[in-house]
């Protein structure tokens, strides 16, 4: 999915959409002045040691509200976490992220809001696709070639992310920021060829060069791909992931907590947007990052003269 530059963004008069809205597949309507093809996914960490907001979430009926407010805030999927990729998380079982995902994902389902499952579990994997999720989001970018005929059999679109470790959730590595780009290039040459062999066809995959840790320890090597997303994605010529909200490399700049990062994850958001030409954007706070799409169009958009 392809989008425009600066000189579009979303209808300057918005309206949140309830959940029976998200029934319609968004990326095949028509787009007018001023509209964005932008994707915003909002996050729920179902988990008890995520580094935003560990725990608070973990309850099913907990998880199920947050999904719906950001889902009325302007998410237009939800992606589901049910195990924590921070460097100081626990191990979680397949069994529990199972446990932790079913209610939740059963009830959006019912609401007709799209679901994406974030986990980097085969069996996870296999038991998302046969809830039919409408996507997978894996941090190891889906390294198992055992799982792919049943990747390949389904319709889920494939988030295939980046990380300096390869397998695992994130860890400590520390990484040249001049070599970063052609790191992740050589990794997305070497996956995307395997899957599409496999049979997994391009249009179902999604490219998210991962951010942070998953950069390495280095917040620079961060700042290099955001700032040569664009070429990332002339190379592939695949729809473009990004998620920078709360991370490392932003607050350490500011020195700011989890909760403070709100105007700063929205800075580089709508920089990977409008600058760089993100398709996707992974959000904890779907409603601003909605109201500052609207603005950035309403003020793109060359009024009608007369």
């Amino acid at each position: 999915m392809s989008r425009s530059r600066a000189s579009t963004g979303p209808p300057p008069n918005p309206r949140p959409q309830g959940a029976g809205e998200f029934a319609r597949d968004k990326e095949v309507a028509p787009q007018g002045a001023g509209e964005s093809a932008t994707k915003i996914l909002g996050i729920v960490n179902i988990t008890e040691d995520s580094f935003s907001d560990g725990a608070k979430y973990l309850a099913a009926d907990d998880a199920t509200a947050h999904a719906r407010k950001l889902a009325r805030g302007g998410a237009d999927v939800i992606d589901l976490g049910a195990a924590s990729s921070n460097p100081d998380a626990r191990p979680v079982a397949s069994d529990v992220e199972i446990a932790r995902l079913a209610p939740v994902v059963a009830a959006l389902k019912k609401d007709g809001i799209p679901v994406s499952v974030d986990t980097f579990a085969p069996d996870v994997q296999r038991w998302a696709l046969a809830r039919g999720v409408d996507y997978l989001n894996d941090v190891r970018g889906f390294p198992f070639p055992e799982l792919y005929p049943v990747l390949a059999d389904s319709t889920a679109k494939l988030i295939v992310m980046h990380s300096v470790e390869g397998t695992g959730p994130a860890t400590r590595i520390a990484v040249e920021p001049a070599e970063i780009f052609d790191r992740v290039v050589r990794f997305f040459a070497e996956r995307f060829g395997a899957l599409e062999r496999a049979g997994v066809a391009r249009e179902r995959l999604i490219l998210d060069p991962g951010m942070g840790l998953f950069l390495g320890t280095r917040r620079e090597a961060s700042l290099e791909i955001l700032r040569r997303l664009s070429e990332l994605k002339a190379r592939f010529a695949l729809p473009l992931l990004v998620s920078v909200s709360r991370k490392s490399f932003l607050r350490t700049f500011l020195d700011r907590s989890p909760q403070e990062a709100g105007p700063a994850s929205l800075a580089a958001e709508l920089y990977a947007v409008f600058v760089q030409g993100a398709d996707f954007i992974r959000t904890h706070d779907p409603a601003a990052l909605k109201d500052a799409l609207a603005v950035w169009g309403l003020l793109s958009t060359k009024p009608e003269t007369r």
